[in-house]
């Protein structure tokens, strides 16, 4: 039995997730870290802004963008559904499942959990004469658990916990190393500001959010390699609304976001580093590192923060049309897309879906189309 296919198949996954293998040259130094799903916006909401979610009004889906907004969530109790076919411009058997649920325990407390399931598809392993040897269904999922608490009228704040499993080879050998299921422990720590406005004859609201998440252990998939680091990350943001007269309202959002992960250096042939610093550091020294370790100096560490703006309409309360810009540096992951998208609420139900118009030729996320489904509790008892 050969392994090159499975050697093949592994970085063929690290390919479209955007994960450079190496850094072939010094232009193009995106960052690196593996389970890269959980940096993926999983609901259609935020999906449609942009990818901006830190500081908007609190739903279903904030456990992913900032926990503590769940103090500030309307209702008693609430869960939610989401599916995001993924990368369908290359392959058609990738996708992205979440469920999600929050529960008021009194005025000042929720408690809310989530499950995060990313199916990577079907992968055929194949000997040196073209022969099929196995099939597998590489697959990773996160499971959290979130606390947020009202400090004070317009301030919360909330923390989570979460269990990472990736498994990306079904424990083949390759060569002559094992291959193992990868797991992790990480959290999230965030705040939550709110304010209303009086703008003139007019009122509105403003908000800020800040989340660092997936702060937590490496991960490793072998005994013999060093373990890579998790999406640890920094996001922050901030949002302003006006209500136009009683039933129109506009939200305004921009969220910056930092990967908490060192930078690649550059090596020589021997492999000694050139430029940069070594990233094979502990995970404190690595948040702290994350802000000056880029080769190219302050220049390249101004490129690591990505800007996501988003527009979003509400008629009523009922009807919602959405639209963002989401910007990433072109040496960083070169990712920069328009979304789209509307939302519904029908009594109980909500319903949200986006597009995403990509902006650079041939980029796997072009077309890219997500959609939730939503239900709040209290709404079925107010019509009772």
């Amino acid at each position: 039995m050969k392994n090159n296919a499975l050697i093949a198949g592994i970085i063929l996954l690290l390919y479209l997730f955007n994960i450079p293998v190496t850094a072939q040259e010094k232009k193009y130094n995106a960052i690196q870290a593996v389970v890269p799903f959980l940096t993926i916006a999983p609901d259609s909401r935020a999906g449609a802004l942009g990818n901006a979610g830190v500081a908007t009004s609190a739903d279903l889906y904030s456990m992913h963008w900032n926990p503590a907004k769940y103090a500030f969530i309307d209702g008693k109790a609430g869960f939610g559904m989401s599916y995001v076919p993924w990368l369908r411009a290359l392959v058609n058997d990738i996708n992205l499942s979440n469920i999600t649920g929050f529960y008021r325990i009194d005025n000042r407390q929720v408690v809310a959990a989530s499950l995060m399931y990313s199916a990577l598809g079907r992968i055929e392993f194949t000997d040196e004469y073209g022969g099929r040897l196995m099939d597998i269904n590489p697959n990773e999922f996160s499971v959290d658990a979130a606390y947020s608490r009202l400090f004070s009228e317009h301030w919360s704040g909330g923390v989570a916990l979460r269990f990472i499993y990736s498994n990306l080879t079904g424990g083949q050998t390759v060569g002559s190393t094992e291959t193992d299921v990868g797991t992790a422990f990480a959290a999230d720590a965030s705040v939550f500001y709110t304010t209303p406005l009086k703008l003139g004859a007019k009122t509105g609201n403003y908000a800020a959010g800040l989340n660092f998440s997936n702060i937590g252990s490496k991960m490793s998939y072998t005994a013999d390699n060093d373990p890579d680091f998790i999406p640890m990350n920094m996001r922050l943001g901030t949002t302003f609304s006006i209500d136009l007269d009683k039933y129109n309202t506009i939200e305004f959002s921009l969220d910056i976001n930092k990967l908490l992960v060192p930078t690649p250096p550059f090596y020589d042939e021997d492999e000694n580093i050139t430029d940069g610093m070594d990233p094979n550091v502990s995970v404190p020294v690595a948040i702290f590192q994350s802000f000056y370790d880029a080769p190219g100096g302050f220049k390249e560490e101004l490129q690591e923060f990505t800007q996501s703006f988003g527009i979003e309409y509400w008629y009523n309360q009922q009807f919602a049309l959405r639209a963002g810009y989401h910007n990433e540096a072109m040496y960083k992951g070169n990712r920069k897309f328009f979304t789209a998208g509307a939302g519904f609420k029908l009594s109980l139900i909500n319903i949200d879906f986006s597009y995403l118009i990509s902006l650079t030729q041939n980029s796997p996320l072009a077309g890219t189309v997500r959609f939730s489904l939503g239900f709040e509790f209290d709404s079925l008892r107010s019509q009772k």
